[in-house]
């Protein structure tokens, strides 16, 4: 039998706390369920904390010579953790994956200290590195709403109904601000083809769900798809399929924008993830 994501995570993360100490990994362990407990974060979320705080203790071990203890670390000092982080920064990590890593450190820092298991000051001491803030290049009006009309593919050899499917994926990304993950993790009987529909709840990063607003246009478009699939649809089926009716795999939906990108003559910069960017400046325009 196939494991689950959450099973996988949870492999992958004993394996991460393998090296460390029983008393470490102990710490470490109840750090990641209060995490899971307070912010509801996902498996795979609990996995990519794991991740960066080994990161960090391992590199601290080279540091110190040996597996760091919770005694280790309340003796930091400053120029310890930028050794560390210097050390990770000659091994080619970007400014914005070293932020991340020490705002794990930071956070199982503070759990120590709520826990009374001694105080890590040295990790708040130090400045985290600066990291550009590039956001993503909004598309143009006219360009976001040829890429959500299947019209300006129709000299392909693909079916209507593919061209329809991406089509409406493109629009919830445009028209509901959806990402990518969010739009192909709907099911069918979200947006029903008949009755009204002005909202979806939709499940976003750490589980987390939210009501997101539906305007006319996008239903529109989720139900021409919905009518021209070849595919039957139940109810709590995956709302986009693939040609052959298995769930759409966001890199589909890549290769459509990517295709009509140069069709249209956009910039690179012109990506699903752009897309819904532009609902956000469009909207405040």
């Amino acid at each position: 039998m196939a494991m689950t994501d959450a099973q996988k995570a949870a492999r992958a993360i004993e394996c991460l706390l393998a090296p460390l100490s029983a008393q470490m990994r102990t710490a470490v362990e109840a750090w990641l369920a209060r995490l899971a407990h307070e912010r509801r974060l996902s498996a795979k979320t609990q996995e990519a904390y794991a991740r960066d705080l080994a990161l960090v203790l391992n590199r601290l071990a080279l540091h110190l010579g040996g597996a760091p203890t919770l005694a280790d670390l309340a003796a930091l000092t400053p120029a310890d953790v930028r050794a560390v982080i210097a050390g990770r920064k000659a091994e080619g990590v970007a400014p914005r994956t070293l932020v991340r890593l020490l705002a794990a450190a930071r956070s199982f820092a503070r759990h120590l200290e709520r826990e009374g298991q001694g105080a890590v000051g040295a990790l708040t001491a130090v400045r985290a590195p600066k990291v550009p803030h590039a956001l993503p290049r909004p598309v143009g009006l006219a360009a976001a709403r040829a890429l959500t009309d299947p019209q300006t593919r129709a000299g392909e050899e693909r079916d209507m109904w593919v061209l329809m499917r991406d089509a409406a994926v493109l629009a919830l990304l445009y028209g509901a601000g959806l990402r990518i993950s969010e739009a192909l993790g709907l099911t069918a009987g979200q947006i029903p083809p008949d009755g009204p529909v002005d909202h979806i709840i939709v499940t976003g990063k750490g589980n987390k769900t939210r009501m997101v607003p539906l305007i006319a246009p996008v239903v529109d478009a989720v139900r021409a798809y919905v009518t021209a699939c070849h595919h039957p649809l139940e109810r709590n089926d995956p709302l986009f399929v693939g040609t052959r009716g298995g769930p759409l795999s966001p890199r589909i939906v890549q290769l459509a924008v990517e295709r009509m990108r140069g069709a249209l003559g956009l910039p690179d910069s012109a990506t699903p993830h752009a897309l819904r960017h532009s609902f956000a400046t469009h909207l405040l325009a």
